[in-house]
């Protein structure tokens, strides 16, 4: 056996895509329409577990990342792609809307069904996220949403693999239904953080267009998980729950505005996932933010345009989000108030410590699960393995470094045998700029997968 180069797997996908779609028209549209596709986040575990069975093609793992598919072909284990691009509605924020002046392309349900199984068989993909511009109306572009998950499901394809749907807002209630029974994941974005926004940016859409499929998927949930307790062939409905995406930046709502309305979402209408996207500017509208000024780097001879600030604020609110879904946190805990929006310099938690010093230090060797969680530095594992170990001896700084913990965030907050790692001086200001200066990701704080899985 040999490793394929990226230029041979190219030239299957190219074959691919003649077998599919006869000529290159086919590959072009597919390019317009995963182009199209790239603003709706969907990097998530497929939070389902199906196995394999007789007769079908696939099997979907909870566990299983779902990616993107890229332009040239790599890193695809979810297709990711539009069935149209042809919207009949005019939002401002978004690059698909009526007034965009963009190449409209649009796919046969037969078309999409059939590259997802040659993509599949070549083992490019583990699922299908599958979206779609409002086509004349919702309830058109729902049926045709339908009709190519149904093709997929049945014959001749019996696909048993992941599939990520979006629902259109303003579609009736039966075709939800119907959609919900083909796919694992439904997910309807409300985008924009207020009524008002949304009114203003989106004219087409209203905040009750975007719930009423939300409560509906919500129960739908509920009930057939009531009905496969009581029947075991009872089907199933969104088995991977539902989710959302709201867009960062592009209305002046500040975090605090945002956070509140995920901690509703999640609680009112059980959401797996709030997904949070920094606007790139694509619109026009007054309202919009306007795109940063491009810069000439001299040492490389490229430009640059500083999406840094944005992309970081999007970091942020997944971080808080992480405290909310996780770490016990509420909304109302990590803002002052309405108008305040996260630091760009800290991360949430330590921010929040900062703010409650009087809680702190906390002895690791009596504080409880729940307050280990606050410490900044401490995370679920780490938690969990302090409360273990400390049944058997009491723990130092060494322990606790071996354990995981992060001691360059945590020595400020936690004592081990009533001691401090050092003499620390421990007002706000002192203790901030020390944790300014250990980041390592430049002004704008830390940005590594550690300080996210340690936070």
């Amino acid at each position: 056996m040999y490793a394929k180069n990226d230029k041979m797997i190219q030239l299957e996908q190219m074959n691919v895509l003649n077998d599919v779609g006869g000529n290159m028209d086919f590959a072009e549209r597919l390019k317009t329409l995963t182009e199209g596709a790239k603003y709706d986040v969907a990097c998530t575990s497929s939070g389902v577990n199906r196995k394999g069975k007789r007769g079908a093609v696939g099997s979907a793992e909870a566990c299983g990342i779902c990616h993107s598919f890229t332009a040239d072909g790599r890193c695809i284990s979810l297709l990711k792609v539009l069935l149209n691009n042809y919207c009949e509605y005019d939002c401002q924020y978004c690059v698909n809307r009526r007034s965009s002046d963009i190449p409209r392309a649009s796919m046969a349900p037969h078309e999409i069904a059939d590259l997802t199984m040659q993509f599949y068989r070549r083992n490019y993909i583990e699922g299908l996220f599958l979206s779609s511009a409002v086509l004349k109306n919702p309830d058109y572009t729902m049926e045709n949403l339908i009709k190519t998950l149904a093709l997929l499901r049945g014959d001749p394809y019996n696909f048993n693999g992941y599939i990520h749907v979006k629902a259109i807002p303003g579609a009736d209630d039966a075709l939800i239904r119907k959609l919900g029974t083909l796919a694992d994941r439904m997910s309807v974005n409300i985008e924009l953080p207020s009524e008002q926004s949304l009114t203003h940016l989106a004219p087409e859409k209203s905040k009750s267009s975007i719930l009423a499929p939300m409560k509906y998927v919500k129960n739908g949930i509920t009930q057939a998980k009531e009905e496969l307790a009581r029947y075991k062939n009872a089907a199933p409905f969104v088995p991977a729950g539902q989710s959302t995406q709201l867009i960062v930046g592009a209305t002046p709502e500040a975090d605090s505005r945002i956070v509140h309305l995920a901690q509703g979402l999640y609680k009112n209408y059980a959401l797996r996932r709030v997904f949070y996207s920094a606007y790139i500017p694509v619109g026009n509208d007054k309202m919009l933010p306007a795109a940063p000024t491009p810069t000439f780097d001299t040492g490389t001879g490229l430009t640059h345009t500083a999406y840094g600030p944005i992309l970081l604020r999007e970091h942020r609110l997944y971080q808080a989000d992480w405290l909310l879904r996780f770490y016990g946190f509420t909304a109302g805990e990590l803002f002052k108030d309405e108008n305040e929006n996260l630091s760009l310099h800290l991360d949430p938690k330590c921010h929040w410590a900062l703010r409650n010093l009087d809680k702190f230090p906390v002895e690791v060797n009596r504080a409880d699960y729940a307050m280990l969680l606050r410490v900044p530095g401490i995370g679920q594992v780490s938690a969990e393995r302090i409360v273990k170990a400390r049944r058997v001896g009491k723990l130092d700084f060494t322990n606790l470094k071996k354990m995981g913990i992060v001691l360059k965030r945590a020595r400020y907050f936690i004592t081990c045998n009533g001691k401090m790692a050092e003499k620390i001086n421990m007002l706000p200001e002192s203790i901030e700029l020390r944790l300014t200066d250990n980041h390592s990701a430049g002004p704008y704080g830390q940005l590594t997968l550690t300080d996210l899985a340690h936070a």
